[in-house]
C-alpha cells in the first residue's frame, strides 16, 4: 500500500502542478492579451491624434494660402487702380501742356506774321501791338 499512496501522492502532486501551471499559463496570457490590448489602444490613440494634427495643419496652411492669396488680389486691384489714377493724370497733364503749347505756338505764328507784315507794310492795323515774343521792345 505504501507504494499505492506514494502513487496516490505523485498524482495528486501532478494534478496540482498541471493545475498551477495552467492558471500560471492563463494569468500570462491574460497580461500579454491587456498588453497587447493597451498598445493596440495607444497605438490608435497616436493614430488619431497623428491625424487630427494634419487636418488641423492641412487647414491652417489652406487657411494661409487663402489669405495669401486674397492679399494678393487686393493688392493687385489697388495697384492697378492707383496705376490707373497715375495714367489719368499723367494724360491730363500731357494734355493741358499741348494745348499750352499750341497756344504759345499759334501766338508766335500770329506774332511772326504781324511782324512780316509790319516789315513789308502790309500791316493794315493802324495800332500794333507787338505780339511776337521774339521781337525787341
Amino acid at each position: 500500500m505504501a507504494s499505492n499512496n506514494t502513487s496516490q501522492n505523485i498524482s495528486n502532486k501532478a494534478g496540482e502542478v498541471t493545475g498551477q501551471a495552467q492558471a500560471k499559463k492563463d494569468d500570462v496570457m491574460n497580461k500579454a492579451s491587456n498588453a497587447a490590448q493597451s498598445a493596440k489602444d495607444c497605438a490608435n490613440e497616436k493614430a488619431s491624434n497623428t491625424a487630427d494634427a494634419a487636418q488641423s495643419a492641412k487647414s491652417s496652411a489652406q487657411d494661409k494660402a487663402s489669405n495669401a492669396a486674397q492679399s494678393a488680389k487686393d493688392s493687385a486691384n489697388e495697384t492697378k487702380d492707383q496705376a490707373g489714377g497715375i495714367l489719368q493724370q499723367t494724360g491730363e497733364q500731357v494734355r493741358s501742356m499741348a494745348q499750352g503749347a499750341g497756344e504759345q505756338v499759334k501766338s508766335m505764328a500770329t506774332g511772326a506774321a504781324d511782324a512780316v507784315k509790319n516789315t513789308l507794310g502790309m500791316n493794315q492795323n493802324t495800332t500794333t501791338s507787338n505780339n511776337n515774343p521774339l521781337s525787341k521792345n
